[in-house]
């Protein structure tokens, strides 16, 4: 018996190998884990026996996927409260200085974010400019997150006590999430985040279905071979999982962002409340999620939608082209692949938001009030292939301006994430009569500051060392 990739994996009724990857498998991989109080430690090894005495005593702070699966079950079914969250996550170059060699082998991995190669791929800005913590070669990140600062500053504390000296912290990004006023997870920008996410357990997808109106146009399911990888420095790679993990810090300039909306609606005509389409024409939804492709009249969607596809606005009379969640996720509509091909690119995104600042992101208030820096994404996801999915997604979709493929049209980068040239783009609004404005180019809000390609290993791997 083996664990069956092909699919989605029901973790209520895992059995044999299954449930022994589940046992091995860090948490936050297949499901989300709250982390709404973050610590990210990036490291840098100096000695190989101390590094591995560390990582081994990490390990005994580390709960599996299964108990946290279990946990989030005791939560919903009585409100217990969970254990904090830690992970642990290495680069190639941290295993080699560990003098591990049969570590996994993604090209992507191998070459490392902060690589020449890397950053002509993603039109990444040059290391230089990144904060100074990014500028030494990392070899591992620590991630404590838990519901409340004192459980995870406590956590915190104690992997931090047990740092030897040859261990150094080359930097800590402290994430804390942010909520509208309905308690849904948003971003600086003030819109509903975390939302159209591949999902790989049975149980969720069908928790997703139950949330409809009975009509499932959009089906969320992916399977385990989209996020989980072989382990093969574990004792057993048939059972022991890991995966490839993107982190990326992206300073959001709220100010520029908001300037940009305002911008959009004064060329479009919009005026009142109806000026808060000119924001969802850029991101694809309103603040409060709903899409913009679906919405028919004012008024918002409870639980926040993801079941849509493109196939009822092929032309863009709703959601333009370039709006962020278009470019990033078509749907089946992006017209270079059939969709079955075009939905291993999605991977599953588990970022939280850092910095503070004394304005609510969802109040009424002119763009000189907003931050124009120090506040922005973490910005995480687990891989299968990191070239099939960030990468593709970062370069194909979000950088290309040629993508969506629709005939005589040139949508643009993506307004949000979309590194490169800027050129104006061209806007169709329907709702009061169709008529096409074309708009100067997004000014780019969004700018990395540092960031890294891990591997997520088995618990198994972390104990064995």
């Amino acid at each position: 018996m083996s664990v069956d990739l092909s699919t989605t994996l029901s973790w209520t009724t895992a059995t044999g190998d299954a449930a022994t990857m589940l046992g091995e498998l860090q948490p936050n991989i297949l499901k989300a884990h709250v982390r709404d109080h973050l610590s990210a430690l990036l490291l840098a090894f100096g000695d190989a026996a101390e590094a591995r005495a560390f990582l081994v005593s990490v390990a005994g702070t580390m709960k599996s996927a299964k108990d946290h699966l279990d946990e989030a079950a005791a939560f919903k079914a009585g409100g217990a409260a969970g254990t904090p969250y830690v992970g642990v996550g290495l680069t190639a170059a941290g295993y080699r200085v560990l003098g591990v060699g049969n570590f996994p082998q993604d090209e992507a991995f191998l070459r490392g974010m902060a690589a020449a190669e890397t950053r002509r791929k993603l039109n990444d800005p040059p290391r230089s400019t990144f904060d100074a913590g990014y500028h030494a070669e990392i070899h591992a990140v620590v991630l404590v997150g838990a519901a409340t600062d004192k459980a995870m500053a406590a956590r915190r504390s104690e992997i931090l006590g047990s740092l030897p000296d040859s261990v150094t912290v080359l930097a800590e990004e402290t994430g804390l999430g942010r909520v509208n006023a309905r308690g849904e997870g948003i971003e600086h920008f003030g819109y509903v985040d975390g939302r159209s996410q591949p999902l790989f357990l049975s149980e969720d997808v069908d928790a997703e279905k139950n949330n409809t109106d009975g009509i499932n146009v959009w089906n969320p399911a992916a399977p385990l071979s989209q996020v989980l990888v072989p382990d093969t420095a574990a004792p057993d790679p048939s059972v022991h999982f890991g995966s490839y993990f993107v982190f990326r810090k992206l300073e959001q300039n709220v100010r520029r962002f908001k300037q940009a909306e305002a911008d959009l609606a004064d060329t479009l005509g919009l005026t009142g409340e109806d000026r808060e389409r000119a924001g969802a024409m850029l991101i694809g939804r309103f603040e409060d999620g709903t899409p913009l492709t679906t919405q028919r009249e004012d008024g918002a969607e409870s639980p926040v939608s993801n079941n849509f596809t493109y196939d009822s606005d092929r032309a863009a009379l709703k959601c333009p082209f370039q709006a962020h969640i278009r470019k990033t996720n078509p749907r089946g509509s992006g017209g270079a692949e059939e969709p079955a091909a075009e939905r291993l690119h999605l991977m599953a995104r588990r970022g939280v938001t850092y910095g503070e600042r004394p304005d609510d992101p969802n109040a009424d208030v002119p763009p000189a009030a907003r931050p124009s820096g120090g506040v922005g994404l973490l910005f995480m996801a687990f891989n299968a292939v990191l070239g099939n999915q960030f990468e593709f997604t970062q370069a194909l979709w979000a950088d290309n301006p040629g993508f969506p493929i629709v005939d005589g049209v040139t949508p643009g980068l993506d307004p949000v994430i979309g590194q490169g040239p800027r050129e104006p783009s061209d806007y169709t609004i329907e709702w009061g009569g169709p008529s096409q404005r074309t708009a100067d180019p997004v000014p780019q809000a969004v700018t990395l500051r540092g960031g890294e390609y891990f591997f997520m290993p088995s618990l198994a791997f972390l104990r064995s060392l």
